[in-house]
């Protein structure tokens, strides 16, 4: 029940992070060329002597130009540096990460088995250590009490994505291990789920052919 509710938390908060990421970018765009556009009309009434045209977009310029955004690009970068963690947590659980996994493709036995909790042994020994180094990184800015420039967040909230995404994404490679050594299985992204790859895959084959 708990592992459920981690999943589904896990989902919608990267989905709320990109989906809000992707607002913001998009209403700074629009109001970044509203600003030019509301310029140019200026300069074009002015030149065409068009006072009335000219008064007009000199006021549609004040109103969009008093809406300060300049937060937005700092907003956007926090949002995916916290996206990218539980997104890389959310990698392992599904098995969408790349890997070098040539060796063990070749060895049977055994070996593939000694080699594969080798890897993943691997992973949650960095993770952790990631995890670790990342904890005492935000006691040490929060003691500092240092806030970013343009949202003047804590800074200490915002390097919190570090220990607590690498902390995630260990207990993901435990969990990987976990199910390898009892079932013998490894979380493998199901290629086949994503529209068009097995259309890609056979046009591609019969290129060759």
């Amino acid at each position: 029940m708990l592992l459920r509710i981690l999943d589904r938390f896990e989902e919608i908060l990267i989905s709320f992070l990109m989906a809000l990421a992707v607002v913001l970018i998009f209403i700074a765009v629009v109001h970044r060329f509203s600003i030019g556009f509301a310029a140019d009309l200026v300069g074009y009434a002015r030149a065409n002597d068009l006072p009335g045209l000219q008064d007009w977009a000199r006021s549609i310029f004040k109103s969009i130009n008093a809406i300060k955004l300049t937060w937005a690009q700092e907003a956007c970068i926090y949002l995916f540096v916290w996206m990218a963690k539980f997104g890389a947590a959310y990698g392992v659980r599904i098995g969408i990460h790349v890997g070098v996994d040539i060796l063990a493709e070749r060895l049977e036995g055994a070996a593939r088995k000694t080699i594969t909790v080798i890897a993943m042994s691997g992973g949650i020994l960095f993770t952790f250590i990631i995890a670790w180094i990342g904890t005492d990184f935000v006691w040490h800015v929060y003691k500092g009490g240092q806030t970013s420039p343009d949202l003047e967040l804590k800074m200490w909230i915002i390097y919190l994505a570090v220990p607590l995404g690498s902390a995630l994404m260990c207990f993901r490679f435990v969990q990987a291990l976990w199910l390898f050594l009892t079932t013998g299985e490894i979380a493998h992204h199901d290629l086949g789920s994503v529209e068009g790859i097995e259309e890609e895959a056979e046009a591609a084959s019969e290129g060759k052919s």
